[in-house]
Order: C-alpha cells, then structure tokens, then sequence
C-alpha cells in the first residue's frame, strides 16, 4: 500500500477550506485519503480525529475535540462532518467506572459546540482520550487478514514488531475507549494500536505522520499476508446454467417479510448482483462452504450482511429452484432465530428481533446476490462481500480464518448506537419497491419515474430511444441516488424484447412491484382515410404494448408471490373519443378493457390493477410530448389555433380551468403504488374534469 499523501493537494485543501483552520482543513483532506482506499474503509466505516482550541461566543479559547461524525463516509467529508466537542469535559469521563451507552451518547450531544452538529463518532471517546492530535481508525483488509486468526497477535507481532500495542477485542464504547488510553499509556513510542478482529488505530503530531503511519502499518500486514499465502492457486469458477432472472425474484419473494398494520404490502428486499470473475473464482474455492459459516470481517460489517452469508448450490440442471431455495432460506431463518433467541436469553434489556431473511447469498457459478432496504443499502452490502471474500480466502492461505465468536457479532448488530446509524431518517413511501415504467423517455414516462423515485422506489425505465432513456436514468441517478434508475432499451410491441426488458430488471434489482405500462404513441387520420397498417402500428403499442408489459409483469408477481401494483397510462380517449383519433382512441380503450380483465385475473396473485386516464400533456419540463410533437400540428389546424393556442384551448375546456402537468400523472401513480386504499379495476381521471369523459 503507497501513501497517496501530496503536498501540493494538501495546500489546495487548505486554501478551499481557510474558513475552518489549517489543522481541520488537513483533516478533512486525509480523512479523504483514507476513505478513498476501499481495502482501507467501506461505506461509512472507519473514523478520524483532530484536537485544537476552539473560541467561544464569549472569545474563550478552550480544548477542542473535531472528530468524525456518525454515519458519514471518510471519502465524502467535509469540515461539517466533524462535530466540535469540549475535550476537556471528555476526558474527564474517563474517571468513571463505567458509562452507558446511552449515557455515552447523551455526553456527547450535549458537551457539543453547535447543537445541530451530527452525532459524533461512538468511538469519540476514545479519540479523546488518546494524547495525539490527530487519530486515524480503519477496519484494513490487511490487518483483519492477520488478526482474524487463531494466532492473530503473534502475526501482527511479526509484522509490525514493537512499532504498534496490539489489544483484545472488546465491544466498542467506554470501556475500549479507556483500554485503548491505558494501554498507550504503558507502551512508549509506538504509532498506533491494533484491536484484534476490529481494525487499526494510528496516530502523530500531524495529519501527515498519522496518515501516512497508518499506511506503513498496513503495507507492512500486506507484505506479511502476501509472503505467507505465497502463490494463489487456480480455482476453476464455472458458470451456472441457472439464469440470474429466473431466481432473483423467488429469492426476493422469499426475503420478503410481513408488514404488521402495513396497507404497502410485504417488507420486501432490493438486490445488487456481483458476478464478476474474482467473486466466480472464490466461490469455486473448496473452502467457501465453511467460510461461508464463519462471521464478518470486522463487527460493523454486521448490521449490512448480518453475522453470515446464505450458500446455496447445486441449482444447475434442476427444472424448479424453487423447492431448494425455498429450503435454504428456511433453514438460514432458523439458524438466525436460535442465534438470536441464545443470544437474546442472557441479556437484561428486551430486544426486538430484527428479520432473519440473509442479506447475502453465495451462489457458486452464479455470483453474490446482495441484499437491501434499497439499491444504496444493497449496493454498500455487495461491496462488503467483495471485500470479504477476498480476505477470508487470502486469511485462509496464510492460516486459518477465524472470525469473531457469534455473540460478539450480535451485541454489535442489536448494539441501539449502531441501528440508529440505519434508522437516522424514516423509510419513503415505496422504499424497498422496485418500478419499472415503459414509454419512460417520454414527458409522462419521465414524470412517472421521477416521482416513483422520490417516493423511495427504485426504476427501471423502458424505452425503444437509447441514447432518451440513458438520459433520463443518468437524470434520476444525478438526483436520487447512484443505482437508483436502470434504463432499458425495449420495444413494448415486441413479446420477446418485453421479455428480456423484465428479465434485465430481475438481474438489477431482484424484481419488480411496481408496472406502469405507459408507452404509447398516435395517429390524426379519419376512419375513411386510416388503413388496417396505420391502425394495427397504433395499436402494435398502445394495445399490445399494454398486453406485452402486464404478461411479463404478472410472471415476475407470480414468481416474487409478494403482490404488486400495475398502473395503466390510458387516456381520456377511452371514455370520451375524438374525431380523426380512431386508431388511438380504439387502441387505448382496448387496452382499458384489458386492463380490467388483469384485474380480475391477477387479483389472487394480490396485484392490483388500476387506470389513470390523463388529458393533454403536452410537456415535462424540457421533455417534450412525443405524441402532441407528433398529432399536436394537425389537432391544432383542426380548430383553427396555433400550437401555444391549443395548449390553452385544453387547458380551459375542463371544468377546473387548470394545465393538466405530466407531475400530475405521476402523482397519481404513486397514490396507486402505495397501496393506501383497497382498490383495483378503477379509473382515475387527470384531466381537471372533462364532463363527457367522467367514468360510468
């Protein structure tokens, strides 16, 4: 491992940043280093520290304590993200015999500078009580590679000589934060401390020195690992018949947990698929069954992957998975609920159990299946099994990997300061859904996708335009979220692109809960002027599309068994037809009725179908209406007005005089999508109330 450390970015980071001090500023700038180095911290681990004076509103210049807020990622910082704390008040603590972690929480907060700073760091204290101005903590690959072993002090020993004290695993907290200063205390000239089976703490006079010992003392694990495990042996990694499609959604439905006084449905799951050769090649490994048995890297990992992953092989070649994913999962959820009724029994407070479906299931020959409450909390979950994969099978060639005993690991995932990093902000209305939208390139299909975004739902878009509907996605992923939209390039007409279209969103996302079949196109043509070619292409999309998207949709439902939502864009043609607008009108009734008919049919299956008939749309911010680009000219020349004439001639023909805004059909597909209500078979007019086209 090399220092990324450089001078001149040092001074630049400084410069931006004159408003917080230059020891803040350098804080800041190789927090950034360290978060940037994966085989250093994930997602949120990981902590760092910065001590000075801070001046007060009364001009005071007290001890100061800047160390990194909770929750927030080392690679994404900024002096925000460092809460100021009175360090001699904390270090006054140390005094104590002992220290909730409540009481622990409740001294931070309120021995903070700015009331509105985030929550420190649940290891601030131990920052505090070290000596060091500046403290840097990592959970390394190559440490926990060393430490995760029988013998784990004896190889840091070997690695690291007297340069580090090397500490027993005890929970983090108060009484870690006082081991830590104590045994600092006992060991001269040393730069840092090793905490078996958690992670590297370093620390110096300057953000540099803490910084780049930090690295030393990693390269120096690197070095010893590799030279132990000496050449990687060649694993053939296979490639199962068994498709991605075809078990994610029975995983996701499995997963899937009820949802006590929920009118949203299940409790579902979002997956992240990793199916690259380094993940094919590890499973392929003959020790992968029982590493697969042993717990986390490190303790934090635990509340993203829970204590173990979910193997499941020997899929290749049978006609119905189902039967052994079904037991797999079953046996994983009794493991998890004897772990946790064991567990559980000795402790004094009363714990609610968390679910016990697995987050992570290693499938050799198909990849890592990771899952989350969203495509984020999947996505955070498969990078952790990337990275434990590689280091219990490099723990493996150098001895034997050994994790922490499982009663370790549950304090730590049912430890009230770790939840509430997960439990910070209230889940969104379709958090845990995944939608999929066709014509999503389009004014409406745009609208749609964004406020089922916003709403919490990760999308799929459906497009036959590419270079659209990427735009689009990039557009909703630029706003929500990175892995939060997925575009396809599908055309809803076609039986076999529908297809492939809800197959590529099983193998993004798990699987779908949410339909909007919207894509649609129209024709201006009198009944005598329009040909059975015309009037078959409209229908071939507004008809067909329609029939396409709820077939492939309803065996996806069928599959997940968890329920689901279709929401057909229809139009308010069906109810009230114009003239010259047969094929359109007769298209989009046709697939009204359909639609009422999936109703009917799939409403065993707990999927609700309803209709949302809309009325000139003409625009979603810079998104033009492909159909009124396409008919708007002639409808206009029809009646005699100019294209800016005819937006306001449909605008005031309804009865609530209003614009009729592609926000509006989105709204209302949300509504639907949430299940607030007991409905299906039901048409919801957006047109701000056109007499004629009232349902009847």
């Amino acid at each position: 491992m090399k220092s990324l450390w450089d001078d001149a970015d040092a001074t630049r980071a400084v410069e931006r940043m004159a408003g917080v001090g230059r020891n803040l500023a350098l804080r800041v700038y190789s927090s950034r280093l360290i978060g940037a180095d994966h085989d250093l911290v994930l997602h949120g681990g990981g902590n760092t520290s910065v001590k000075g004076k801070h001046r007060t509103l009364l001009g005071d210049e007290v001890d100061c304590l800047w160390v990194k807020g909770s929750g927030s990622s080392l690679d994404k910082v900024e002096p925000r993200d460092f809460p100021a704390l009175d360090l001699a008040y904390l270090r006054r603590l140390r005094a104590l015999e002992a220290l909730s972690d409540e009481e622990m929480l409740n001294q931070l907060r309120t021995h903070l500078f700015d009331a509105s700073a985030p929550n420190p760091s649940v290891e601030a204290l131990l920052h505090a009580f070290l000596p060091h101005t500046f403290v840097d903590h990592s959970h390394a690959d190559a440490v926990l590679v060393l430490t995760n072993q029988p013998n784990g002090e004896a190889l840091i020993r070997e690695a690291l000589g007297e340069r580090v004290a090397v500490l027993p695993y005890i929970m983090p907290g108060f009484p870690l934060a006082k081991a830590v200063a104590e045994l600092c205390e006992r060991s001269h000239d040393i730069d840092g401390v090793v905490l078996i089976k958690h992670g590297l703490f370093s620390f110096g006079a300057t953000a540099k020195e803490s910084y780049e010992r930090h690295i030393a003392l990693v390269d120096a694990c690197e070095r010893l690992a590799a030279s132990r495990a000496g050449e990687q042996r060649a694993v053939t990694a296979p490639t199962s018949r068994v498709k991605l499609a075809t078990i994610a959604p029975v995983l996701r439905g499995l997963l899937s947990e009820d949802a006590a006084g929920s009118d949203s449905g299940p409790r579902r799951l979002v997956m992240e698929w990793r199916g690259g050769s380094d993940v094919l090649s590890a499973l392929a490994d003959p020790s992968i069954t029982r590493l697969a048995q042993t717990g986390t890297l490190t303790p934090d990992h635990v509340i993203r992957t829970k204590a173990w992953p979910l193997v499941i092989d020997g899929l290749a070649g049978v006609a119905d998975v189902r039967a052994p994913i079904e037991a797999a999962v079953t046996a994983f959820r009794a493991r998890y609920d004897a772990y946790f009724e064991r567990a559980a029994a000795g402790k004094t407070a009363t714990l609610k159990k968390l679910d016990s479906a697995p987050r992570v299931l290693l499938v050799p020959g198909l990849g890592a299946l990771c899952f989350g409450k969203s495509k984020a909390d999947a996505i955070i979950a498969a990078d952790i099994t990337e990275h434990t994969l590689r280091a219990k099978l490099l723990a493996e060639r150098v001895g034997r990997y050994e994790s922490l005993h499982d009663d370790d690991l549950f304090d730590m995932e049912y430890w009230s300061l770790e939840q509430a990093k997960l439990g910070k902000a209230g889940e969104r209305l379709l958090e845990r859904q995944v939608a999929l939208v066709t014509g999503a390139a389009g004014a409406i299909g745009r609208a749609v996708a964004e406020a089922l975004a916003e709403a919490g739902a990760a999308v799929v878009l459906v497009d036959r335009d590419e270079a659209a509907v990427q735009r689009a996605a990039a557009d909703l992923e630029t706003r929500f979220g990175k892995g939060i939209a997925l575009a396809v390039v599908a055309d809803v007409s076609e039986d076999a692109s529908m297809k492939t279209a809800f197959e590529q969103a099983c193998s993004g996302f798990g699987g779908v809960d949410v339909v909007v079949p919207n894509a649609g196109i129209a024709l201006v043509r009198s009944i005598e002027s329009l040909s059975s070619v015309e009037a078959r292409r409209v229908s071939d999309v507004n008809y067909l599309g329609v029939l396409n998207t709820i077939r492939e949709a309803a065996a996806v439902f069928r599959a997940q068994g968890t329920g689901g939502n279709i929401v057909v864009s229809a139009s308010k043609n069906v109810f009230a037809p114009g003239k010259d607008f047969g094929a359109y009108s007769a298209s989009k009734a046709a697939a009204h009725q359909l639609s009422k008919i999936a109703a009917i049919e799939l409403a065993p299956l707990g999927v609700r179908v309803n209709l949302i008939n809309a009325d000139a749309v003409f625009s979603h911010g810079e998104t033009a209406s492909g159909l009124w680009q396409e008919v708007g000219p002639d409808r206009a020349k029809s009646r005699g007005l100019t294209m800016p004439e005819l937006e306001s001639f449909y605008r005031d023909r309804n009865l609530l005089r209003t614009k009729v805004e592609a926000r509006h059909v989105g709204a209302a597909v949300v509504f639907f999508a949430s299940g607030r209500t007991p409905t299906t078979g039901a048409t919801l007019p957006v047109d701000g109330g056109i007499v004629e086209a009232f349902p009847r």
